[in-house]
């Protein structure tokens, strides 16, 4: 019989996708974004997705879909704002946010389930609960895990690059049982190679910045992971068609491809501030070609022979393709994050301005998902920890 999995915070379904490749069966899932539900129910149909606040979710509501004995496993990757760096006035910010890991607790209570896992940034370990406060917010979350009888965990940091991924993208996790006879762990690195970003795009085929013309036919050349990225058996889904979806291009303005044509592989503005003579510079600026503001991690350029670093929600921002002179794709982006090519992000538009917090663009969706490829791992190895016992 298949473990049973409660998500919450679920997102576009980074976590069950990766964890209905490992053998489990999502009862429900629970996301406030309408775009990420979407994305979510089109992509699963089989599980009961609640759109709404987690706060405001009842008991009434998930337990019809409860087996009688409990849920195995709920996951909760509450939102990570305010503990990122990615946005350092965020990380200063101190609110409601920061308590939510409460719900995936209160959620995991209410459906009597045996194990939780919490995913979050490793920044969440420095977070103090308020600003005048010592205590921070991480040994707070392990007071009230205990406290819900939660006492059985292990926390730790994993790198998506050492799982498949291929990102360098690394993610704090508690994984948290009731039962000491448990024996809890993290999963084991699964890959000895780097995949890196030539693996991940050797198959996706060229289009151009401006055209709005997407080209959805294989190369024809292939990797081992652009296969696992097809191979619908291994992610046991059904695929009607083989083509690649949400491969369009983006629109930029002139002077925004002439910059993406001076950058070099591995280099982003702040190098391309360092390279550039003082005379070079004020000519690029002069002309908008060059921003007269370094912003840090805006514009670089993927390097073929390495992983890419963090995909963020601002993954259309941050990097340009390799070889062709614009931002990536949709489907490059989740090629990165390991969602397989089958995945259609349905939901929402392409773009959206990210003040806007009641909707999320493709991006957006991506940036912020668990990968599926780690999500996996976790799903084999807490099969594994059910197992032994």
């Amino acid at each position: 019989m298949a473990l049973t999995h409660i998500d919450c915070f679920s997102g576009p379904g980074g976590i069950c996708t990766g964890l209905h490749a490992a053998g489990f069966e999502t009862k429900v899932a629970i996301e406030y974004i309408k775009s990420c539900v979407d994305t979510y129910a089109y992509n699963h149909p089989e599980v009961h997705v609640i759109h709404s606040d987690i706060r405001n979710v009842t008991a009434e509501q998930i337990l019809p879909f409860v087996p009688k004995g409990g849920i195995d496993l709920v996951t909760s990757g509450m939102p990570c704002e305010t503990f990122s760096t990615a946005g350092n006035s965020s990380r200063a910010a101190y609110d409601d946010r920061q308590f939510l890991f409460r719900e995936g607790i209160r959620i995991a209570k209410i459906c009597n389930a045996k194990m939780i896992l919490f995913e979050n940034v490793p920044m969440i370990t420095t977070k103090r609960v308020a600003k005048d406060s010592k205590e921070l917010i991480i040994d707070l979350l392990k007071r009230e895990l205990e406290e819900a009888g939660y006492v059985n965990y292990k926390e730790v940091v994993l790198d998506a690059s050492k799982y498949g991924v291929p990102q360098r993208r690394k993610r704090f996790f508690i994984l948290a049982a009731k039962d000491p006879k448990y024996h809890i762990d993290a999963p084991e690195e699964t890959i000895d190679t780097t995949v890196t970003v030539q693996d991940a795009f050797v198959d996706i085929p060229e289009v151009v910045a401006n055209t709005k013309t997407e080209n959805p036919i294989y190369t024809g050349a292939e990797s081992a992971y652009s296969l696992l990225m097809k191979n619908d058996d291994f992610w046991k889904r059904t695929t009607l068609e083989r083509k690649l979806l949400n491969h369009l291009p983006m629109n930029h303005r002139k002077y925004i491809i002439e910059r993406f044509g001076i950058l070099q592989q591995g280099e982003g503005l702040k190098g391309l501030f360092a390279r550039l003579t003082p005379e070079e510079l004020e000519a690029y600026q002069a002309r908008k070609v060059i921003p007269k503001t370094i912003y840090v991690k805006r514009n670089y350029r993927l390097r073929w022979d390495e992983p890419a670093p963090t995909v963020t929600s601002h993954c259309l921002d941050e990097f340009v393709h390799p070889e062709q002179n614009r931002a990536l794709t949709v489907r490059e982006c989740a090629r990165l994050q390991s969602f397989p090519d089958s995945y259609d992000f349905v939901g929402g538009p392409y773009l959206v301005a990210h003040d806007d917090r009641s909707q999320q663009d493709k991006y957006e969706q991506i940036g912020d998902a668990v990968p599926p490829l780690l999500a996996y791992a976790w799903g084999k190895k807490i099969s594994e920890i059910f197992e032994k016992v």
